[in-house]
Order: C-alpha cells, then sequence, then structure tokens
C-alpha cells in the first residue's frame, strides 16, 4: 500500500472476569468510526457492564433442522439385543485386541485368542460376532467371536439331534462318571455306561479317539448334551439279538463274554443278549466269589437253563457242562481209607473237608478226639488247613461221606479191661470234682469217676472237695469197667481197710469215751468220736434240760462225756447218750427211734430205699464236669470191700449216667443236633443244579437286583 493510504487501526479485545458472573467488554474506536490519522489524539474509551442473562445463546441449527438432522442419523443406527449374532466390520488388529464396528455408537474390543488363526484376521473383514453387552461397566460394547462360533456350532448340533443324525466327537478328557467329547465345538458328556455294550476297563485309553455318537438329550437352558456311542453299536446288533431269541432254547449251549461280575453272580454277553450266570451254577464246588471262577472279558461256554417268557431274564449254567465229580466217587472213596481234604467250612456241630469240586464230607465234633472234648471244631481246625482224614461211612444215595479225625490215632478204650483190671489199684490225677464225685484222670483220654460215697469208711462228706482238691495225685481201687459205654467207676475209700470191723470191739454197747459236737440236726447232735468215726446222740439223750433244740443248750465243738448205747456193723451207725455217762436216767423213747432214722438220713446209712435224683440236679452236675470226665457206672457201688449196698451212691449214679457226661457227648451226637448235621452236609453236598423254591426266588431277587 502506498504511504498516504489510510492506515486503518483497530483493536478489540476482550476479557473475561469471573467475577459476579459478569463479562467486560472494552474496544476502542474512533468517535466517528472512520480512521484517524496517526499523528491524531488518542482515542476514547467507553467502557460498558453486560451481564450473562443479558446474552442471547447463538442457535447453529433452527428446531427444525436439528429435529431432520437427529431423525438421518438415527436411520443409520440398528437395534441391538443382547445374546444374539451380529455382523461387524474389523476396524483394527493389534497384538491384544480387534475393534469391531457393528453399526453401534461405539466399537466393540474382542480378545485376539479368540481367533483361531489371528494372522487371517483383515481390516476391513466382515465378522459375524456375538452381543454379549450393549454396555458394560465402562461403557464399553462387549463383543465375542468364541460365543459366536458356539453358538452357530450349538445350532447345527440341534439341528442335527433334532433329525436323529450321527454326529462324529472326540473324546477330550475323562471325568466323574464319564467322558467330556468334542462335538464339533461343543462340549456334551459321554456316560461311562453309554460308551459300550461292554464295560469298559480302561476310560483313558479313549481319550483322543474319534468315534460316532447320537444325542440321547438336550438341555436348551444350561446348554447341556448327552451323547451315546452305545446306542449305534446296539442298533448294529438288533437283527443278531432277534436271532438268538428266536432260537433261544432250554438246555442249548452258547459262548458268551464275561461282561460283569457281582457278588451273587456273572453278566454274560450272548451278543446283544444279557444272562445271568448264576454263583451256585459256576461250580460244583463250593465258590465264594464269582471272580475266583471267571474274569472279565474271558470267552466261556454256557448252557440255558431258564428264561420268561419275555425273553428278558435269561438264567445260565457252568456246572452243567461239566460231569458231577459223585458220579465217580464209588471208584475213588472207600470206608476206611486215609484221604486228605481241605476245610472250607466250620459249624458248632462240625467241620465240612473239601475231597474234590463238588465232593465233601463232614467231621462231626464227636469224631474229632478220643481224649478231649472239642467245644467247638474251630478249637482245633481253621478254615483252609489241609488236614488227612479217615472215610468212615458213604451215603451214595444221599451223596453224604462221614469223616473221622481221631481214628487217625488208636483208641485208648481198647483193651482197657486188661490194662486197669476191676479189684486193681491204680493211680491218677483229680481233673474234676463235681456235687457228686470226683473224676480222676488214669492216662489221657481215659477217666474214672469216685463217687462221694466211696471217699470215706466213716465220716458223711458233704462235698468232694473235703476229701480231695483238683490235681492232687491219688491211689485208687477200680470198682467196675463199663467199654461200652466208657465209664470206670473207682473207689478211694476200697484202698484202705474198713474200720468197721474193729470199731465193734471199740464201740460196743456200754462203753465209755468222748466225743466232739460237729453238726446239730433238730433231733439230735452229730459227734465225732476217736477214729474220725461219727456218732450220734438223740435229743432225749443229752445231758442239760429244758432245750427245744440242740442248739439251745450246746454248741459246735463241745466236748461230751458219752456211753454207747447201740451199735450196728451192718448200718455203721454208733448211738450214744450223755445222759447215762453223767449217771443220769435215760430210758428209751418212741423220740429216740425218730431222732435216730432222722440221722440215718443225714448221713445216708439208711438202708431204705431212697429218692431218686431230680434230672435238673443230674444237669447241673453235668454242667459242672469238664474236660473228658466220664460219668459213673449205672450200678450201686460197693460201701464195703465185701460189695454192701449202697442206695444213694446208686442214685447218684444213676443221675450222672443221666447228665450225658462229656465224653459221651463226644461219641454221641444229641438227635437235634445230629439231624442239623445231617441237613447241612446235605445241602452241601447235593446236586445243586436241581435248585430249591428258596434258591429260584434268591436268583429271581437278584436279577432284578442287576
Amino acid at each position: 500500500m502506498s504511504e498516504n493510504m489510510d492506515e486503518i487501526k483497530g483493536s478489540a479485545s476482550a476479557s473475561d472476569e469471573s467475577k459476579g458472573g459478569d463479562k467486560i467488554i472494552t474496544s476502542d474506536v474512533t468517535s466517528n468510526g472512520d480512521s484517524a490519522p496517526v499523528q491524531s489524539t488518542a482515542p476514547k474509551w467507553e467502557e460498558k457492564t453486560i451481564s450473562i442473562d443479558d446474552l442471547e445463546d447463538e442457535e447453529e441449527y433452527s428446531e427444525s433442522e436439528y429435529s431432520e438432522l437427529l431423525g438421518l442419523y438415527e436411520e443409520t443406527l440398528t437395534d441391538f439385543v443382547e445374546g444374539e449374532l451380529v455382523v461387524g466390520k474389523i476396524l483394527a488388529v493389534n497384538d491384544k485386541d480387534v475393534a469391531v464396528d457393528i453399526g453401534f455408537k461405539s466399537e466393540g474390543v474382542i480378545p485376539i485368542d479368540e481367533f483361531g488363526r489371528p494372522e487371517s484376521i483383515n481390516v476391513g473383514d466382515d465378522i459375524e460376532v456375538f452381543l454379549d453387552n450393549v454396555e458394560d461397566s465402562d461403557g464399553q460394547l462387549v463383543l465375542s467371536k468364541r460365543k459366536a462360533d458356539f453358538m452357530r456350532t450349538w445350532g447345527r448340533v440341534i439341528d442335527s439331534y433334532n433329525q436323529d443324525e450321527t454326529l462324529t466327537g472326540v473324546c477330550s478328557r475323562r471325568i466323574k462318571g464319564g467322558m467330556v467329547v468334542d462335538l464339533q465345538g461343543v462340549d456334551a458328556f459321554l456316560p461311562g455306561s453309554q460308551i459300550d455294550v461292554r464295560p469298559v476297563r480302561d476310560f483313558d485309553a479313549l481319550i483322543g479317539q474319534e468315534m460316532e455318537f447320537k444325542i440321547v438329550k438336550v438341555n436348551e437352558v444350561r446348554k447341556n448334551i448327552v451323547v451315546s456311542h452305545r446306542v449305534l453299536i446296539e442298533e448294529g446288533m438288533r437283527d443278531q439279538r432277534e436271532k438268538i431269541l428266536s432260537n433261544l432254547e432250554k438246555g442249548q449251549i452258547l459262548e458268551g463274554i464275561v461282561k460283569n461280575i457281582t457278588d451273587f453272580g456273572v453278566f454274560i454277553d450272548l451278543g446283544g443278549v444279557d444272562g445271568l450266570l448264576h454263583i451256585n451254577d459256576l461250580s460244583w464246588g463250593r465258590v465264594n466269589h464269582p471272580s475266583e471262577v471267571v474274569s472279565l472279558d474271558e470267552k466261556i461256554k454256557i448252557q440255558i437253563l431258564d428264561f420268561n417268557d419275555e425273553k428278558n431274564r435269561i438264567s445260565l449254567g457252568l456246572k452243567q457242562l461239566l460231569p458231577h465229580p459223585w458220579d465217580n466217587v464209588k471208584d475213588k472213596y472207600t470206608e476206611g481209607d486215609v484221604i486228605k481234604g481241605k476245610v472250607v467250612n466250620i459249624s458248632d456241630y462240625g467241620s465240612f473237608i473239601e475231597l474234590e469240586k463238588g465232593v465233601e464230607g463232614l467231621i462231626h465234633i464227636s469224631e474229632m478226639s478220643w481224649t478231649q472234648h472239642i467245644k467247638h471244631p474251630s478249637k482245633i481246625l481253621s478254615l483252609g488247613e489241609i488236614i488227612e482224614t479217615k472215610v468212615l461211612n458213604i451215603d451214595h444215595e444221599g451223596r453224604k461221606i462221614s469223616l473221622g479225625l481221631k481214628q487217625l490215632e488208636p483208641d485208648p478204650w481198647e483193651g482197657i479191661e486188661a490194662k486197669y483190671p476191676v479189684g486193681t489199684s491204680q493211680s491218677g490225677t483229680v481233673r474234676n470234682l463235681t456235687n457228686f464225685g470226683a473224676f480222676v484222670e488214669l492216662e489221657e483220654g481215659v477217666d474214672g469217676l469216685i463217687h462221694i460215697s466211696d471217699l470215706s469208711w466213716t465220716k458223711k462228706i458233704r462235698h468232694p472237695g473235703e476229701v480231695l482238691k483238683k490235681g492232687d495225685e491219688v491211689n485208687v481201687a477200680v470198682l467196675n469197667i463199663d467199654p461200652g459205654n466208657r465209664r470206670i467207676s473207682l473207689g478211694y475209700k476200697q484202698i484202705m481197710d474198713n474200720p468197721w470191723d474193729t470199731f465193734e470191739s471199740q464201740y460196743g454197747v456200754d462203753a465209755k469215751t468222748k466225743g466232739k459236737v460237729v453238726r446239730m440236726i433238730e433231733k439230735g447232735v452229730i459227734i465225732e468220736l476217736p477214729e474220725e468215726v461219727d456218732g450220734f446222740v438223740p435229743m432225749s439223750q443229752l445231758a442239760k434240760e429244758g432245750m427245744r433244740k440242740p442248739s439251745d443248750g450246746y454248741q459246735v465243738g463241745d466236748e461230751l462225756d458219752l456211753v454207747v448205747i447201740e451199735f450196728n456193723k451192718e448200718n455203721k451207725k454208733i448211738i450214744l447218750s450223755e445222759k447215762r455217762a453223767v449217771g443220769a436216767k435215760a430210758d428209751a423213747t418212741p423220740a429216740d427211734e425218730e431222732a435216730i432214722a432222722a440221722f440215718e438220713e443225714e448221713v445216708g446209712t439208711s438202708a431204705k430205699k431212697q429218692k431218686p435224683a431230680k434230672k435238673p440236679a443230674a444237669k447241673a452236675e453235668k454242667a459242672e464236669a469238664t474236660g473228658t470226665a466220664q460219668e459213673a457206672v449205672d450200678e450201686p457201688a460197693g460201701d464195703s470191700a465185701e460189695g454192701e449196698a449202697a442206695p444213694e451212691a446208686a442214685q447218684d449214679q444213676e443221675a450222672a449216667a443221666a447228665a450225658a457226661p462229656a465224653e459221651a457227648e463226644a461219641v454221641e451226637a444229641e438227635p437235634a443236633e445230629a439231624a442239623e448235621a445231617e441237613a447241612a452236609q446235605t445241602d452241601d453236598s447235593e446236586d445243586k443244579s436241581d435248585d430249591t423254591a428258596a434258591d429260584a426266588e434268591s436268583k429271581a431277587k437278584d436279577e432284578d437286583k442287576a
């Protein structure tokens, strides 16, 4: 510009001051609005304060224009629903994320590890993604590529399920109860029972294997799928199954594979058809568990025993293909043979010995020992033990064999009469004491009984323990032997001379003596005289007066001066009088006869017949006897060397015999016990193919359980 051009100067300044919310605007202009010469005087400033409320908003768009533009923008947006598949465009890719625009107001970010092949991702490519969340807590759009792939695969799988199609999958890993199958990207559950028609032993061997499956169950809400490979196998075996069932006959022999083993039997796969081989039909011998006979996956031949009308329960047999062991027993075993066997069962009454599979014999408890009273067979035998036994009896019709163990040893009672002649003196050991006598062991397995009446010539013994103790070594006299019943009657007093032969001169009538009160009864007192012989003083012969009973004036241990008023050698009684000893008058009275009778009954010297012993008492006596103690013989024992009768001894010996002693128990079984043993042996040895109704019911229950 030329120097003469007017120079226009203008300046404007504006400053916002935050004081009172007002803005102060200042400007400097010429008074007339024209340019002033340089040399002109300074411009005049005019200050003016304006409130913000006085300002008017400057509208960029009118209301109609704004509404039009908003409508155009909303037309570019799509309604988005969470949980659906949408198509977006890849905007950017980095090492961690992929940005995708789905036409929303903001882009979504997807982790790059959700893409199977990150190198194939290109900016600008269209991609189908899953809208997980329109806006998360940070206001971001949440998208998922993995879920989109799952939804596409899920749809295809459901379509296949609805159309009953077969799918291919890979067993990826093992879990509790089965396997996880990768079904084209969707995890499905394969139960262990749906893998094969036979139980699978090794699940780990299936990992990584590709198999065909059918979907058997779908849960849309939880997105769970259950598949089966077994149904495909069964479909392929349907024709074979129908063929087997149509030709099924009792007695038919088929080949099968051991599918499963239980406590009660074995399940056999016959080729699409399962049958039960019960434990009773596995072997003719004892079987504790089916695994002793067969093993899993073993191929065996079996026989059809029975089946129901629907043919869904088939009973099989294995032992029926083998000959019955009892068919050859006649040729193998004879009575008297010594054979080896295995202890397979122990009961209260005996032990069962397995001679071979299907052939067992019974050793009754009474055939186990000559010398011991066996309370239970387990005391000398144990399960599984191999022992030698002797064949005692064979019942071919009943299929029972009686065996003996003690018969392998010599019988100590053989030749017993020659070894211990009657009348000889023998030595033995006191093994047991009872109320009625003492048992003395002469040798191992041979015991004799000393009856309580044969313990003393002179004293009334209330219990054998007054004279003998267990373990005492004693000399005894053999009174009687009964080899058939294995009984020996012994005497203890018989080894000494009978003192009553000399008492007649010492204790004759009117003989004076002294005695000590040892016992009092209602009618008088029993006195112990010198030579340890008992005498009796009736109540009327006592010197003290005014007594209602002897204990009113006398005590045990008192010493009395006495005179013999009666001596009876035959009945072994001495009657005494204290009154005569002190010079008082003492005539015999009827009361004396009653008192003497009471004394005779008390000391057991009465010649009258005694009342028979009660059986309960005899049983109590038996209960006290132990070991191999023998009973008394059933005849009276001699009360003297001359064989004087002793009714009390006879009745006690009868009671002892009635008590059935321990040795007799070992020889002869009680009827009920014998019947039990016989029934048990029959049950254990009989042909198990002829099942009882109870066996059949048991099998049916086992099949129901299966």
